[in-house]
């Protein structure tokens, strides 16, 4: 299949990475897998049996008129455990490499497919001013945009580093949260070769 380029002549690209289905189950369990190993996990309280202390009981079990009470570590008491605490846990979710693969050819299909992915020659600012990153995206008529390029060139990373609706990354920095994140992602030719390298 060919891929236009902005400005310059189509591009052959490969069906398998860039023309596949949609797989909208496969796309959701690769986003929450990958979101999921960003959770931190290490909250964590102390439940009765945590907590130091209360291994003497506070009176005897009868004739004091009070409820009994075997310990001062309840979850009713003060310096006592929390009721349901929770403990620190690893959110990490398994995505088979082939899996997570299949996801992202998945994605750039469907960009392709929506007029989504703008394929450029080369895209790079000479000085890292917002000002003239701005002034080439509004050019492209591009607003919410993620530039994907083979490698991840300084001037511009930090260009756009003070945008809240620009990110940029290199192939390899590219996930399925940041792929659908935007409205538009903006890739280079040879990031386009590297994709089919590594997708293909």
């Amino acid at each position: 299949m060919q891929l236009n380029v902005n400005g310059a002549q189509a591009i052959e690209v490969s069906d398998a990475t860039f023309g596949g289905e949609f797989n909208e189950t496969l796309v959701h369990q690769a986003v929450v897998a990958y979101m999921a190993g960003g959770r931190q996990g290490t909250k964590g309280q102390k439940s009765r049996s945590d907590v130091s202390g209360g291994g003497k009981r506070p009176w005897r079990q009868k004739g004091t008129g009070r409820a009994r009470a075997g310990t001062t570590r309840g979850p009713i008491w003060r310096g006592g455990g929390v009721t349901f605490a929770a403990s620190t846990r690893n959110h990490d979710q398994k995505l088979n490499k082939k899996m997570y693969r299949a996801a992202l050819r998945s994605i750039l299909a469907e960009l392709v497919r929506t007029d989504r992915l703008v394929v450029v020659e080369d895209f790079a600012v000479d000085a890292p001013k917002t000002k003239t990153l701005l002034a080439k995206l509004n050019g492209l008529g591009l607003t919410d945009v993620l530039i994907v390029s083979d490698a991840v060139d300084e001037n511009l990373y930090l260009a756009a580093r003070n945008l809240p609706h620009v990110d940029v990354r290199d192939v390899q920095g590219s996930d399925p949260v940041s792929l659908i994140a935007y409205e538009k992602v903006l890739v280079t030719v040879s990031a386009v070769k590297k994709f089919e390298e590594l997708l293909g």
